[in-house]
């Protein structure tokens, strides 16, 4: 479509980070292109590779979905369906087709179910071969689910509930000594606990080498994690000791990923008697500096240097607006409790700051000074300042999680709340500003995702009767038996897997999209196959079932057809024309396409 669209930099991950740009490095990517937001142009810039590996994740999604439907429900036509489901689907497509995280968290979360789906079967044959390879094999998958994006956390625990369902059984198997008990305990602690934490930490200390240069985001960590990035003003640097008047200072927050203090000439509160606001401020700028001086303006800058002493008394003054630093008894716009004399307001996504007598002493009220300018003063090395591995891998996830946390939505983005997600609601622009330009609109195929939502309901109603038929006593022999053991294992785990990827996103407070229900989408889809293997089996024969299987795939073809322009590019007037060729397909108002 003659664009390229990418994560920005505070959704990329480390592993994320670090396999696209494997990517585009083996395929003559430069590394000049910024990616600083969707929809770029990437003119002369070689992305193919880029967009290769993601793509190539992204298509293993199908053969995953088979796979694991496969083994849960025990029925060739019940893994074509949900297969189908994300063939066709043009939402899935449209997230693989671009440089996202998406398809590779997507590739490791199906990765780490299979490999614990395929471990399971292995119950026979324990401590074999087989069995220790997928058992480690998840455990890769798991650190990669994690090393992608944080919602990586939902795999591993529905692996976790797996494996301890697993080890309960196990304890129940009166022929298993306790021996062979702990035996089986240690393996999985080794495969699912310890290699996944030890290769996420790898990937850190890969990153920490590979990506040991200064850059736009310095501002977010301490001074002493700053000290070890090459360019940075602290990476190899000298300074004063201690602090005397008449220096030149920045004053850094102590609180990870805390600000710089910063004054810039915009005003508040707004009106008469105005006053210069102060903010934290997360960038390096020349609005951070300040001079040190005495209360009473007697500095002596002729002489020699007087040391500042603890529990002096100092002004600092900017140095750029030449304004001194003060409080004034003026509420702040967000710190509204007690505090009685703020320093400032709000402004420009900056973090606010405020002056109060009744904080008590934290890393929030503390600060450190982390340049400091005085020819007068003899200078010592940093050095002694660069941190432990464990640390710098402590502050980068602090930096992360609040970076994570702390999202708001942009001018004109659109958000969406989790209950639109499963009802198709509202999609994602991705592409596209005019009629003659190709636009890409990130939507699930509506007949997919609403039938993922209808299979769900009737799981959901199946398992009720099931469970009460059983808690009745009523008797299951032969292939009714069977069909309730997939029915409540193979079909509960994956509702287990929806239920995880999906409602934990009601209790986040930070900016969600559309595109965070996909991994949640991918068990509705493999819930589907096998609600569906469980109907038809209850009432037809496998031929008629078969027959079945691939006249929906016949069906989701020709859906696929029509709304195959979402993915690939839509051109001429915006559907709430009628002369557009996507006016018959906006069956909600919500679509903006």
């Amino acid at each position: 479509s003659g664009f390229l669209l990418c994560v920005t930099q505070k959704d990329v991950s480390t592993l994320t980070q670090m396999l696209i740009g494997l990517a585009g490095y083996l395929t003559g990517y430069d590394g000049s292109f910024p990616f600083i937001k969707p929809g770029d142009k990437y003119e002369h810039h070689n992305y193919l590779g880029m967009r290769a590996f993601c793509a190539a994740l992204g298509s293993c999604l199908p053969p995953f979905t088979f796979l694991i439907v496969l083994e849960l429900s025990r029925s060739t036509p019940a893994a074509i369906i949900a297969a189908s489901l994300l063939i066709f689907d043009t939402g899935c497509i449209t997230l693989s087709q671009y440089i996202l995280l998406d398809p590779i968290l997507m590739f490791f979360i199906m990765g780490s179910v299979l490999c614990m789906v395929r471990f399971n079967t292995q119950r026979l044959r324990p401590f074999s071969f087989s069995w220790w390879f997928w058992l480690l094999l998840a455990g890769v998958c798991l650190s990669g689910s994690l090393g992608v994006k944080f919602v990586g956390l939902f795999v591993i625990l529905l692996v976790g509930i797996n494996t301890a369902f697993d080890l309960w059984r196990l304890l129940g198997d009166l022929s298993l000594s306790l021996v062979d008990f702990g035996k089986h305990l240690l393996a999985r602690v080794f495969g699912l606990i310890m290699l996944p934490l030890f290769l996420y930490t790898t990937i850190f200390a890969v990153h920490f080498v590979v990506l040991n240069r200064s850059g736009p985001g310095d501002g977010f960590f301490s001074s002493s994690f700053q000290s070890r990035l090459i360019g940075n003003n602290l990476h190899n640097a000298s300074m004063p000791e201690y602090l005397a008047y008449g220096s030149l200072i920045t004053v850094k927050n102590l609180r990870i990923a805390g600000g710089y203090l910063h004054s810039h000439w915009h005003l508040y509160p707004e009106g008469v008697g105005a006053h210069q606001q102060v903010t934290a401020y997360l960038h390096k700028d020349y609005n951070n500096l300040w001079l040190v001086k005495r209360p009473d303006n007697s500095d002596d800058l002729t002489g020699p240097p007087e040391l500042v002493h603890h529990g002096d008394i100092i002004r600092l003054e900017h140095r750029v607006r030449i304004r001194n630093l003060h409080s004034h008894f003026h509420e702040a716009p967000l710190t509204k409790n007690t505090c009685r004399s703020p320093v400032m307001a709000l402004g420009w996504e900056q973090v606010e700051v405020t002056c109060s007598p009744y904080v008590k002493e934290s890393p929030n009220t503390q600060w450190n000074i982390e340049d400091l300018i005085n020819p007068k003063l003899p200078n010592i090395s940093l050095s002694v300042l660069k941190p432990t591995f464990l640390e710098i891998l402590w502050e980068s996830h602090i930096v992360m999680i609040r970076g994570n946390s702390g999202l708001k939505p942009k001018d004109n983005e659109m958000n969406s709340k989790p209950w639109h997600w499963p009802i198709n609601y509202q999609g994602l622009r991705f592409s596209g500003v005019n009629e003659t330009e190709y636009r890409v609109y990130l939507l699930g195929n509506p007949v997919i995702w609403w039938l993922n939502l209808l299979s769900l309901a009737l799981f959901v109603l199946m398992l009720t009767v099931a469970s009460l038929a059983k808690q009745r006593g009523v008797k299951m022999e032969g292939m009714r038996k069977v069909h309730c053991q997939i029915l409540m294992e193979g079909g509960g785990m994956l509702l287990l897997g929806w239920l995880l990827h999906y409602l934990p996103f009601y209790i986040m407070s930070r900016i969600l999209y559309y595109h965070h229900y996909f991994p949640a989408m991918l068990f509705s889809s493999m819930l589907t196959g096998t609600t569906a293997n469980q109907i038809t089996k209850a009432t037809a024969y496998f031929k008629i079932f078969l027959s079945y299987g691939f006249s929906m795939d016949w069906k989701l073809i020709n859906y696929f057809y029509l709304f195959h322009p979402l993915s690939y590019g839509m051109r001429g007037p915006l559907a709430h024309d009628p002369a557009s060729s996507m006016a018959g397909l906006r069956w909600m108002e919500s679509w903006e396409f």
